[in-house]
């Protein structure tokens, strides 16, 4: 646990950027990072309950293989869950003895020891807050105490960011609505003009989606579409844009990104989303996604390179699908 001192100049840090008018994702990384000075752990994850309230969804992440791709959790899973579904914290030493742990496959880093505290708003679970550390009892009755601190500190600005949020947010996925896509399109492409930087964009959907909801319901079909998007978003970048723009089709924004970086990112994605089937009521569902990606040439119109984007999707989804397909 760090002296008093530095553990009162984090909190205070922390206060004042959450109080600055920003998006719910940095005021969540915030969080993580300061939990990460805090507390002597490896890695730190925030994350919050989907508005189903059936996916934990990965907010930010900070330490060891925070740039890795976040393995999934629901309510009564794992120890992340079992603090969810309990509004309870807790502090294991050994995860080797503790039955509510599940190593999950791709988690990326060891753990041998956990921190974990709900972040409530009145008797309402939003989230979760949790360390781990590669050593066996790594954090103490103090950290806990330290870390609950934290939550309580963090709730009322993150529920007022998330509050603001979900006025421009689908509730379903939690990507930005339709409405926002032209006019933060038309802000990166000026961003880009202005600063000669390169801005991409994907057009995508999930592949065959329409079996998902003939085969097994459409309950079915709104869990796998909430996996989906938290797929994509376990490979986004702190700067890109998630939209929703209608049905089950999606843009990503990706500022300061090269076609080249571009079709990497889409890659990740399509590999991201495929990587295994999506557990839905009565049974499992595969799940693939064709993506197309357009950079922006430099001259023309923000609703041009959508446009584009949109034809290299198209081109994706005619030539078989769950493939990533550039517009030149």
């Amino acid at each position: 646990m760090p002296d008093a001192r530095l553990s009162l100049d984090v909190l205070l840090d922390l206060t004042r950027r959450l109080a600055e008018d920003q998006p719910l994702e940095a005021s969540l990384q915030a969080v993580a990072d300061a939990a990460l000075r805090l507390l002597p752990g490896d890695h730190a994850s925030i994350r919050l309950l989907d508005d189903s309230r059936t996916e934990l969804l990965c907010g930010a992440r900070a330490g060891h293989a925070a740039s890795q791709q976040a393995v999934q959790f629901r309510p009564g899973e794992g120890v992340i869950g079992w603090v969810v579904e309990h509004g309870a914290p807790a502090r294991i030493d050994d995860v080797a003895a503790d039955p509510r742990f599940l190593r999950k496959a791709g988690q990326g880093f060891d753990i041998r020891s956990i921190l974990a505290v709900p972040l409530g708003a009145g008797e309402r679970v939003l989230g979760v807050l949790s360390m781990t550390s590669g050593t066996v009892a790594a954090f103490t009755p103090d950290d806990l105490a330290l870390a609950q601190l934290l939550a309580n500190c963090t709730v009322p600005p993150i529920d007022r960011a998330r509050l603001k949020r979900l006025a421009i947010t689908d509730p379903q996925t939690l990507a930005l609505t339709q409405a926002c896509l032209a006019p933060r399109l038309q802000e990166e492409v000026d961003r880009a003009r202005k600063d000669i930087t390169p801005v991409s964009v994907f057009a995508l959907k999930p592949d065959q989606f329409d079996d998902v909801n003939t085969r097994f319901g459409p309950q079915a079909g709104d869990q796998a579409l909430r996996v989906f998007a938290s797929r994509l978003r376990s490979c986004m970048r702190k700067r890109d844009v998630l939209v929703r723009r209608g049905g089950v089709a999606f843009c990503v924004l990706l500022p300061e990104t090269s076609a080249t970086t571009a079709r990497a990112l889409g890659e990740r994605m399509r590999l991201a989303v495929s990587e295994r089937p999506v557990p839905v009521p009565g049974g499992t569902a595969p799940l693939t996604v064709s993506v197309g990606a357009a950079t922006w040439d430099g001259r023309e119109s923000a609703d041009h390179v959508l446009e584009r984007a949109t034809t290299a999707y198209e081109a994706a989804r005619s030539q078989g699908r769950n493939r990533v397909v550039g517009d030149r």
